[in-house]
Order: structure tokens, then sequence, then C-alpha cells
């Protein structure tokens, strides 16, 4: 498995930032507003992030970005964030730089959505889907009803074993990217048991909604979000298309 993050290189950053100017891009009010999303939003839930290796700073990046934005504190002192290992401890994996900005992200966009959510960090030992799997099994285990996967990786003829072993957990909404390779499905994203979300671009625009979007993609670069027909996964009872003999991806894009 590989983390589904994407570094911009297109953006000019000014070296001559005033002190204490505002980050660029969206922030919790911007995403709050294009989706609606109430600013007491997940009070008394948990929202679980399962990523792979380390992030020795995500409690402090966590800090960082909610006192930017003025969102109430989460932190391990006042019980709404809780870092763990896949077995439930602290006996954290090694450190990985690339996971660790992935992690850093998801930690804010959920700060960003729910802002009232308590975050459950759950660290797997390595980016193999078994220990990755092991990891949601954890997050369901210490009460999460939502599990937030931001990581994929080729289909095989293992995805069923797996649906079973790790996702198949009635009651959780688990969440997985479809990719960010365009055209063309990852496993778990196809898993019968999640919902598998893709990307849009975002933006203002004069309309009711005060912003539209379109799907992500770039046929020049080859990013854009993934979607497809599994080869592995079963069509889930509730869909009804002709376009996919088994699981089509994705089922919903933000």
């Amino acid at each position: 498995m590989a983390c589904n993050a994407v570094a911009r290189t297109d953006v000019k950053q000014q070296l001559s930032l005033r002190p204490h100017a505002a980050p660029s891009g969206y922030g919790p009010s911007d995403l709050q507003s294009a989706y609606n999303l109430p600013q007491s939003g997940g009070s008394g839930q948990t929202v679980a992030i399962v990523d792979a290796n380390d992030d020795p700073n995500a409690e402090q990046d966590l800090a960082t970005y909610r006192s930017q934005y003025g969102l109430p504190e989460c932190s391990t002192a006042n019980g709404c964030f809780q870092k763990v290992d896949q077995n439930g401890g602290t006996n954290y994996p090694a450190a990985d730089a690339g996971w660790a900005g992935e992690i850093s992200l998801d930690v804010d966009m959920v700060s960003s959505a729910c802002p009232q959510c308590h975050i459950l960090l759950v660290e797997a030992n390595s980016a193999s889907m078994d220990d990755l799997g092991t990891a949601v099994n954890r997050a369901v285990a210490m009460g999460a009803k939502f599990v937030s996967n931001s990581y994929g990786g080729s289909e095989d003829s293992t995805d069923p074993t797996s649906d079973e072993q790790y996702f198949n957990h009635p009651g959780v909404a688990i969440t997985v990217s479809s990719g960010d390779s365009g055209y063309g499905v990852e496993y778990p994203a196809a898993s019968q048991y999640v919902t598998a979300v893709g990307g849009t671009s975002l933006q203002r625009d004069s309309s009711a909604r005060g912003w539209s979007e379109t799907v992500w993609g770039s046929s020049a670069g080859g990013e854009g979000a993934g979607s497809g027909c599994s080869q592995y996964d079963a069509k889930p009872s509730w869909q009804k298309d002709t376009g996919c003999a088994k699981r089509a991806v994705a089922d919903v894009a933000s």
C-alpha cells in the first residue's frame, strides 16, 4: 500500500510572507461553507485515522493547525486526541516522512470537517495490508464508528479474504480514498464493505451554494481520482449499475 497524497508543484510561494499571514488554500470555515457542515459537528463522536508508520509530530502539528484556525484544543491532555500502535499500545512503528505528511493532513482535515470530534490515530507497523487491516480492526475495537483510510494499492485475488478479515464491520462507516492515479481501481477502496471516496476540484463561484466542483483529474499529469470496475470484489447489493460486473468505484467524491 502507498499513502494517497499528492504535493502540488505548480503553486509559487512568496518568500516575503508578512508575519502571521494566514496559510493559502481552504481553511475550516471554507470547507464548512462548501459542504454545509455545522461548526459544532461531531460532538461525542470519534473518528479514527489509519495510516502506516509513525508521525512523531502528529499531535504538535494538530495543535498548530487548530490554533491557526481558532478550533478548540484537541490533545492527549484533554482526552480529545489519542495515538496508538496497531495493538492499541504506545510501541509506535518507525517514523516515515512520507506517511507522516499524510497523517498530518488527515488529522487536520478531520479537524476541519468535524471540529468537535475526538481523533484516534492508529499507526500500522508497516504499509502491508495485514498491518493496516489490523489497525482498522483495532480502531473499531476501541470504539470508533468512523474510520478513515487514505491509502491504497493494486488489487489482487486475496482481496475478498481481506474484506472479511478487516473491513466487515456493520454499523461502522469505513471510508477509503479511491486513489490519485486516474482511471483504475485500488484496494481497499474496492472492498464491498467501505465507502470509496474520490476527489474533486473545489472553486468559489457566484451560485446560491457559493461553490462549484468538478471531477479531479488531469490527463497531462496522469493525476485524478481513482475509479473503475473491481476485478475481484463482488458487487454490493446496493449497486445497481450495469457498467461493472463487480464492484464499481467510487461511491462519493468531494
